[in-house]
């Protein structure tokens, strides 16, 4: 059998899940602090000021990380709902849970910041621009599967409930992403593309680290947020009574 699939089969055992995540969790915080550390420093203390925005523009080291992580998280969300909707993967309906406050959390980080950075580059903290208004979609988009999560007594039906919320609430992704192309708006264009980036390196190398310690803090309390629902969900069940026994 392929590897892979192979993997994703042994997903689907709780147990074998659990023991699998409880040893990745250390090693991915330890790449977090690695990076977050390196990352701050380069963009707190060496990297320069921009020419236009000043001291200011060190905001970014926060705010597009946070930003890209909304839109990777909400993203991956939607996949395991579909997933856990198409083949009944409960450990599935537990990521994509789980994976929502997480999402939230970077998507509120995302408007504060922009706030912030944009108080010195607008003149106002926030405006009804079209990247800023989808943005805030998303958080609520967030929001809601959480609730729709939370209305439901019996998990699994929650979880299907939340999972196809998360997938129609997809459609926004790609509003986020293109709306500066789309229309006329005050947010800036993107810096960093696939045709090629519009940043110095100074600048970038600590904008990519502070990106790599986001992804890691999301795996590391992803798995933690979801061991511990798993932990709720199966209290009862033989493997959890063998695990503290």
């Amino acid at each position: 059998m392929n590897r892979f699939i192979l993997f994703f089969h042994k997903t689907g055992s709780p147990p074998w899940f659990y023991r699998f995540a409880g040893k990745l969790i250390p090693w991915l915080w330890a790449g977090f602090v690695l990076l977050v550390v390196a990352g701050l420093y380069l963009g707190l203390f060496r990297a320069p000021p921009d020419y236009q925005q000043g001291e200011s523009v060190r905001i970014m080291y926060l705010h597009v990380p946070a930003a890209w992580m909304s839109l990777l998280i909400y993203a991956l969300m939607a996949v395991m709902g579909f997933i856990a909707l198409v083949w009944r993967i409960r450990i599935m309906e537990i990521l994509m849970i789980s994976s929502a406050p997480v999402g939230a959390a970077f998507t509120l980080i995302a408007l504060v910041t922009g706030s912030l950075w944009g108080r010195p580059a607008w003149g106002t903290y926030w405006v009804w621009d079209a990247r800023l208004t989808s943005e805030l979609v998303l958080l609520f988009l967030y929001i809601g599967v959480i609730a729709l999560f939370n209305a439901y007594d019996e998990p699994r039906k929650a979880a299907r409930a939340a999972s196809l919320m998360a997938i129609v609430g997809a459609v926004n992704l790609p509003i986020i992403h293109f709306s500066v192309l789309w229309w006329n708006t005050l947010h800036q264009g993107s810096s960093i593309s696939m045709s090629g980036n519009s940043i110095d390196a100074s600048m970038l190398w600590p904008l990519l680290l502070m990106a790599g310690a986001f992804k890691f803090f999301y795996g590391a309390n992803l798995l933690g947020r979801a061991r511990l629902r798993l932990l709720k969900q199966d209290h009862r069940k033989h493997w959890v009574e063998e695990l503290f026994n």
